[in-house]
């Protein structure tokens, strides 16, 4: 069968990766992918916003399933479009996608269901916001309610930053923004708890623990992901029934009232408060890179999986996974998240063996002249599977400074909480 992915990023990449196991799979295809699917896949230049480009081209190819990576083209509804086309889609549709769309769509039904989630308040103008700051306790979290990439998320411990970042997010930083709420801070530790699911059925699809700060010691500004380990150190089998029974299944309820059911990967982003969940974001996808991470330890083949998905038949599907630790580390451009220079070459990769433990997957990259150059923030995702995540890390570190590309950085305290 022919396969599509949507996407040009690390995740993609690794989901190009794990499909090309299946022998059910005889040729892939990634919208618009990057340097590392273009060795094992046919990298299609196409506007992504443009559906009726990609669904003319789904049907000159006669693919049979696609697979949505990013967030932007589920909550503009690609779902709902191929599906009128009777094209097989893996993902969730528009409405179900407006959990991660609206951070104000999720607070509803958090209310509504009695979700576990901080105290908030929803403001339309930089005045509303300022005026309750100059009473309000600090720290606090200001989050803008629309897309933006993992980054619209402001820790505020004065009314200073926070009069910063009411300014940023009003004056589009992260696109057009006209609304965002302020949150009561939690004190606790974060955690991402996956799932799959097929619109009546859900599986648990991993844990992880991302490193959003850009720098050692979770400093500097948020990114998309520095790196990420799986499983939580968290993770026990109370606080997973917890999260199953107090979150995630109360939010199906809520998107059915709506008249909507859930397919796709659900990522639930938590902060774990004395062993008690608390829902922070919902993201309808594989987070980046927890999907690098966490793919890697799957023994099933992926395509049965996401086929059963696409059917409303993974109840018939068991997931089995290694027990193996899993590290990832994201090597970035230098000045991310800020400015930094595009169109630089990165050297040395053919220096570095990889195999069944330690993987490279390309996130900002691309094929040029038979050069690998780098044109995103977040550059390559160097993974490790080990019995323990101090090996893990050696072993990524090792093989990055094999690389010795200078124009990148990275953390070199991925997984500080479960090895130093």
């Amino acid at each position: 069968m022919k396969v599509g992915i949507i996407g040009s990023g690390g995740r993609e990449h690794a989901i190009c990766h794990t499909l090309k196991k299946s022998n059910k799979i005889n040729e892939i295809f990634c919208f618009p992918g990057n340097a590392g699917t273009s060795k094992i896949a046919k990298n299609v230049d196409i506007n992504l916003e443009n559906f009726n480009q990609i669904r003319n081209f789904i049907k000159e190819q006669r693919i049979d399933l696609i697979i949505v990576g990013p967030e932007k083209p589920l909550v503009e509804g690609i779902v709902d479009f191929l599906k009128k086309s009777k094209v097989k889609i893996f993902g969730p549709n528009k409405v179900a996608s407006q959990l991660e769309g609206s951070k104000i769509f999720t607070k509803k039904i958090c209310q509504k269901f009695n979700i576990p989630t901080a105290k908030f308040g929803v403001f339309q103008n930089k005045y509303e916001a300022n005026e309750f700051l100059k009473k309000t306790n600090f720290p606090i979290v200001i989050k803008a309610d629309n897309l933006a990439s993992g980054k619209g998320v402001y820790i505020c411990h004065n009314f200073e930053t926070s009069k910063i970042a009411v300014k940023e997010i009003f004056n589009g930083k992260f696109g057009e923004a006209t609304n965002l709420l302020i949150e009561e801070f939690l004190e606790g530790e974060e955690m991402s708890f996956f799932t799959i699911h097929d619109g009546k059925t859900f599986h648990n699809f991993g844990t992880a623990q991302d490193h959003k700060r850009a720098f050692a010691g979770d400093k500097g500004k948020n990114t998309g992901g520095m790196g990420a380990y799986s499983p939580s150190r968290l993770l026990n089998d109370e606080l997973e029934k917890k999260i199953v029974y107090k979150i995630i299944k109360p939010t199906l309820e809520g998107l059915k009232s709506l008249g909507t059911e859930y397919t796709g990967f659900l990522y639930t982003g938590l902060m774990i408060v004395k062993n008690e969940p608390y829902l922070i974001e919902y993201n309808v996808r594989m987070g980046d890179p927890e999907c690098q991470t966490i793919l890697p330890k799957l023994k099933t083949d992926l395509c049965d999986i996401l086929l059963a998905c696409c059917d409303g038949k993974l109840n018939e599907i068991s997931l089995e996974w290694s027990n193996k630790k899993s590290l990832c580390i994201v090597v970035c451009s230098k000045g991310y998240p800020e400015k930094y220079q595009k169109n630089v070459e990165i050297n040395n990769l053919d220096k570095i063996n990889f195999d069944h433990s330690n993987f490279l997957f390309h996130a900002g990259t691309k094929s040029e002249k038979e050069k690998i150059i780098a044109v995103g923030g977040r550059v390559l995702n160097f993974v490790s599977l080990s019995d323990d995540f101090k090996n893990a890390r050696k072993n990524i570190i090792d093989n990055i400074l094999k690389l010795n590309w200078t124009g990148g950085f990275f953390r070199k305290d991925i997984g500080y909480k479960v090895i130093d």
